[in-house]
């Protein structure tokens, strides 16, 4: 049963998202700002397995709250819900690490199946993960293994590495669609699964993730290119 947290100050909103979600099997609690989110989060005797996170909060935003899970490493899946309906809003959401970012008034309908794909795509990482592959059956980048069941990549020196759902999703759109040029419309359509005219700089900074664990050299990028004016293309054998 995956366990999840709603970090909303509306009360009468709080509840209604708890028991639909409740009603759908989830272990559901709540928090109604975010210095008390972050203090469950880091003590919970049942780990955090999706965060429902509220924009406006009390003293805290869920800007800084996103913003400080990820800065201590968290790769927990955040949902990003805000009454905001700017582009520039939504863009610095998915700057500080948002997941997914959902505006108010919302369909129920619409919440529970962006949680419920937060969770599948996260899900590859549970305790209860299929067996690991062994290291001649698992994909490589450049020397670099991928193993897309468990969200890890295993580097030349045998570091293992936790990939966040978002870095995953992105790593497994560029794998299937090897050799094409990608326009950041259909990336932000397709992984991030949100309107491809927004203005946002999620796209650039996880390339920079993704060159930072793959390429030789990022500055000089041979598998995870930029093309001008174009979009992205991954090459998996430069030669």
């Amino acid at each position: 049963m995956a366990h999840i947290l709603v970090v909303e100050d509306e009360e009468h909103l709080a509840k209604g998202i708890r028991f639909n979600l409740q009603a759908e099997g989830y272990d559901v609690s709540v928090s109604g700002d975010g210095a008390s989110a972050l203090q469950l989060i880091n003590a919970s005797q049942t780990p955090v397995d999706l965060v429902v996170l509220d924009l406006m909060l009390p003293g805290m935003s869920g800007y800084s709250v996103c913003e400080q899970l990820r800065d201590q490493g968290s790769e927990i899946p955040i949902l990003m819900l805000s009454a905001r309906t700017l582009p520039e809003d939504r863009t610095r959401g998915f700057d500080v690490g948002a997941d997914q970012y959902l505006t108010k008034p919302f369909e129920l309908d619409e919440l529970l199946s962006r949680i419920k794909g937060l969770l599948t795509r996260h899900g590859g990482r549970a305790k209860s993960a299929p067996p690991k592959a062994k290291p001649s059956e698992l994909p490589s980048i450049n020397g670099r293994l991928v193993n897309f069941e468990t969200f890890e990549v295993t580097t030349i020196d045998q570091t293992c590495i936790h990939l966040t759902a978002m870095e995953i999703k992105l790593l497994r759109y560029f794998w299937e669609n090897e050799g094409r040029v990608i326009p950041r419309y259909e990336l932000l359509e397709e992984v991030w699964e949100q309107p491809g005219r927004i203005q946002t700089r999620a796209p650039d900074q996880f390339m920079r993730r993704l060159r930072k664990l793959f390429e030789d050299d990022s500055a000089k990028p041979k598998h995870f290119v930029t093309v001008r004016d174009a979009g992205y293309r991954f090459i998996r054998s430069p030669d």
